[in-house]
């Protein structure tokens, strides 16, 4: 795969810059921000208001909200565009809960879908696994989730059957502002409205995913989430799938969360069968790289962006994370995962594709290798640009971070 790039430095993580354009934009969002309570009933109400439902289902899910709002209210520095993109996400996670409740209730025949065993891709951000997800899904054999359907997985019943649909407009006009505020974001992590999104999505609408974390510095949530089984959030994520798949179709799901790496037995036990795809890439240029884009994107709720706070917690986590894996690799056996490093994913991108076909026990046609080699003539490594990193940005020891990554580059990489 050829890498072509320009190289971009971020000099302003810590004190943010914008241009009139985005500055424009933030405005407008802070005189919004009074109307936008982060209040767990006021925003109860305006979700009911908007989809003339009230009924959200089981209710376990309101502690969890109230810490994570908690945790977001806490947040030093926090400013009116930050406020107005934090209501507006989490109200609409408590809209998908009343439309999934609703065409529960309507279709109680959901609960019975039986879903194949899926293809789960399971490796930190930036270790080729977004690359590897689109190539896949390139090749249309597996049913996967784009970005605007991850958002909005259940339409609005005043929407049903309109065209285009009017989740995939709103998300054009997301993806727009989201360009002209953070115009770099791309380079680090390209968002279109209908590229292959991940089910860490589903996962945040019965609010217990290692998602929020990366919107937010809040501490307090993680532990909150580490502190529970995941179990019974990813039974509801399981049945949002079989709910997608009864709306839209598709035959195999296929997957990718970095999440997936400390949640392999709950993975493995409540989808069974599960066939596991595990990159892996040396863990240093990978913390840089995440690093950059987490403290880049912060500027959309705070200012000033503690750079080296936010660094020294991915650091950590990403650590926590890779520990989980080292423990739980196993659990999903030989006979259905595969290891791929990433430099020989780079040197052999079909290669690594049709390898995973192959383990899946899926027949690749001549159809779908050229989708697939159609797609990547059209995703060139580092066509949009780089985004350049070092240790010193982020205040880091580059000895330190090799020493606290050993045991996982010697399991995986020596």
């Amino acid at each position: 795969m050829t890498d072509t790039t320009d190289v971009v430095r971020l000099d302003d993580l810590a004190d943010p810059a914008f241009t009139a354009e985005a500055q424009q934009f933030r405005d407008m969002m802070t005189m919004m921000a009074a109307d936008c309570p982060l209040d767990a009933a006021a925003m109860h109400a305006k979700a009911t208001a908007d989809t003339g439902l009230d009924d959200f289902g089981p209710a376990d899910y309101r502690e969890r909200l109230d810490v994570l709002l908690g945790a977001l209210r806490d947040i030093d520095g926090l400013n009116g565009p930050g406020v107005v993109n934090f209501y507006g996400q989490l109200l609409q996670l408590l809209k998908n809960r009343l439309l999934l409740t609703d065409l529960l209730k309507r279709h109680p025949e959901i609960h019975d879908i039986e879903l194949l065993p899926p293809v789960a891709i399971v490796g930190l951000p930036r270790t080729g696994t977004t690359h590897l997800h689109n190539l896949l899904a390139a090749a249309g054999t597996f049913r996967t989730l784009p970005y605007w359907e991850s958002m909005e997985p259940f339409p609005l019943a005043s929407e049903v059957g309109i065209e285009p649909d009017p989740r995939r407009t709103r998300m054009d006009v997301a993806i727009n502002v989201m360009n002209i505020v953070i115009p770099h974001f791309p380079l680090m992590h390209e968002m279109t409205t209908d590229h292959v999104h991940e089910e860490i999505q589903l996962l945040a609408n019965d609010f217990s995913t290692m998602y929020f974390e990366t919107l937010a510095d809040v501490p307090v949530w993680r532990d909150y989430y580490e502190s529970h089984d995941q179990t019974p959030h990813y039974r509801h994520m399981v049945t949002q799938l079989k709910a997608l798949q009864f709306l839209r179709g598709g035959r195999r799901w296929l997957l990718k969360s970095p999440q997936h790496l400390e949640q392999l037995p709950v993975l493995n036990a409540e989808l069974p069968g599960v066939v596991g795809v595990f990159t892996h890439r040396d863990p240093v240029p990978v913390v840089l790289s995440m690093i950059a884009m987490i403290t880049y994107s912060a500027r959309m709720h705070r200012s000033p962006v503690p750079v080296e706070h936010i660094a020294a917690y991915w650091v950590q986590r990403l650590e926590h994370m890779l520990a989980g894996l080292i423990r739980d690799r196993e659990v999903i056996g030989r006979d259905r995962s595969i290891d791929i490093r990433f430099d020989d994913f780079m040197a052999d991108d079909l290669g690594a594709a049709e390898s995973v076909f192959a383990l899946a026990e899926e027949q690749l046609s001549d159809t779908e290798r050229s989708a697939m080699a159609d797609y990547l003539a059209g995703h060139q490594r580092g066509r949009l640009g780089r985004v350049e990193t070092s240790c010193e940005m982020f205040g880091l020891d580059p000895d330190d971070l090799k020493a606290r990554f050993a045991p996982y580059t010697q399991r995986f990489l020596g």
